[in-house]
């Protein structure tokens, strides 16, 4: 089994724990190991993230190990618009 650390993306299950009726898709901010549990259980800190990538909640799970899906990475998060340059400051004396 790999070790959750921060920056992973997990799809999460039902195999990880009950509480994921509807699967949810998170990026690991950290493991929360001061925390006990049973074992093959653990708690992690997280953003659970949008279909298209971005964080919309920050969430702490209980879950079990076992059950969780790595995702290579996050959805792309979409384009916000197009950015003009920022025009040069003027300086007055």
């Amino acid at each position: 089994m790999t070790e959750i650390q921060c920056g992973d993306v997990l799809h999460l299950t039902r195999e990880a724990s009950p509480q994921f009726a509807r699967a949810i898709t998170v990026r690991v901010i950290r493991a929360l190991a001061d925390r006990h549990t049973y074992q093959g259980w653990l708690w992690i800190e997280c953003y659970e993230l949008a279909p298209h990538g971005e964080a919309v909640a920050r969430r702490e799970l209980y879950l079990m190990a076992a059950g969780v899906r790595w995702l290579a990475s996050a959805p792309p998060a979409p384009v916000r618009g197009h950015r003009r340059p920022a025009l040069p400051r003027r300086v007055t004396v």
